[in-house]
């Protein structure tokens, strides 16, 4: 008996601070949006009715699933490369892959604003070559907001994939090639498949960070792309309004948990497809 009671003894610590610092504050924050004289929902129909608030939802929806696939596409094929170099190199290219991460998000988000400005670096190279004959509207614009995104959490999804990659058998492949398959087919038949585990759990990451980041939207997309993270900070600091803020973060937590679902409802597909056709 008392063996059995040894996983509750070493779990009730943390489980104490997640209730206490996590749980009771969350529920204190967003109580008052449900109860004002009795329940209702009337907060947060007022928020998706408004054209602008559901315009800042959807910016940021749409933000965080667009960096997400981009992070997919590159992320596959570069864990991929990662994983089958030799031990000698890889965990160099781990170190370059880590890099990014030491650096803080404020001084990456400045370096993107040196690169996109009017007169940044990237403009001032297509001037030079003559392929535009005046500046491009490339900062403080949602794609501004997708390329600070993905720089800031494609590492994530890469070392979330190597560790999958690296435990898959390198004679798969050469038995998928064997059977006739080119390299890019067996690539899309065999390997991608079975690093389908490690992409949802990169994607549910990047989705995360790009749904609640604030300092890149902020920097990068101005005051004309707010996302749902910077108009919380507004209501919460400029505006003073606390409840308005709780339910920017509630629907900010439904949301992501929505898509975290989704994510794993496509991963089951993609299973049992694979299982279907094998």
């Amino acid at each position: 008996m008392t063996q059995r009671r040894i996983p509750y003894i070493i779990l009730a610590p943390g489980l104490i601070l997640l209730i206490l610092f996590l749980v009771l504050p969350l529920i204190t924050a967003i109580y008052p949006t449900f109860f004002d004289g009795g329940f209702t929902l009337a907060n947060y129909t007022s928020f998706f009715l408004d054209d602008y608030n559901f315009g800042i939802f959807w910016r940021t929806i749409k933000i965080s699933l667009i960096a997400t696939l981009i992070c997919v596409v590159l992320g596959v094929p570069t864990a991929y490369y990662i994983s089958k170099s030799p031990k000698k190199w890889r965990g160099l290219l781990m170190s370059i892959t880590l890099f990014p991460l030491l650096t803080n998000s404020v001084v990456r988000s400045f370096a993107w604003i040196t690169i996109l400005g009017q007169d940044g670096i990237l403009n001032n190279a297509l001037k030079g070559l003559g392929l535009i004959s005046k500046p491009l509207t490339l900062l403080y614009t949602e794609f501004a907001i997708v390329i600070g995104s993905v720089y800031l959490f494609l590492p994530l999804m890469v070392i979330t994939l190597v560790g999958i990659l690296e435990n898959i058998d390198s004679e798969i492949m050469e038995a998928a090639e064997t059977l006739g398959a080119n390299r890019l087919v067996a690539f899309m038949k065999v390997i991608l498949p079975l690093s389908v585990p490690g992409i949802i759990v990169g994607s549910i990451l990047v989705f995360t960070g790009s749904m609640t980041a604030y300092t890149t939207p902020q920097l990068l997309g101005g005051n004309r792309n707010i996302m749902l993270a910077t108009f919380l900070y507004q209501n919460a600091t400029a505006l003073g309004n606390w409840q308005g803020a709780s339910v920017i973060a509630l629907i900010m937590i439904v949301a992501t948990l929505i898509v975290m679902k989704l994510f794993n409802w496509v991963a089951g597909r993609m299973d049992k497809r694979g299982e279907a056709s094998a």
